[in-house]
């Protein structure tokens, strides 16, 4: 199952079209930040508009939000199995299958 699959975008917001034109692979097994300096993260996030993957905002780094903060890429999902939620930074919603 590929993470944007897993997401219910039936009610989106306005930013879900800006991020979701285009497919992302995920290009690492985790935090690509984390895994550079070898810290530790605690959940990953993917970032629907360029597949950046980042550590959540309860890992220490906080590399998901620090990676929106830099770019203003909208829109993440989890990265974490059975997780089939996605949040848009800019309107501060979650956005849930479920």
């Amino acid at each position: 199952m590929k993470v944007s699959e897993a997401v219910d975008l039936s009610s989106p917001c306005a930013h879900v079209t800006e991020a979701m034109p285009r497919r992302v692979h995920r290009p690492t097994a985790g935090c690509e930040e984390c895994l550079a300096i070898g810290g530790r993260w605690v959940h990953l996030r993917v970032c629907l508009t360029c597949g950046h993957v980042g550590c959540c905002d309860a890992s220490p780094n906080r590399h998901a939000t620090a990676h929106h903060r830099a770019t203003h890429h909208p829109v993440i999902t989890s990265g974490e199995p059975g997780e089939t939620w996605a949040y848009c930074y800019a309107d501060e919603q979650f956005l849930s299958a479920e």
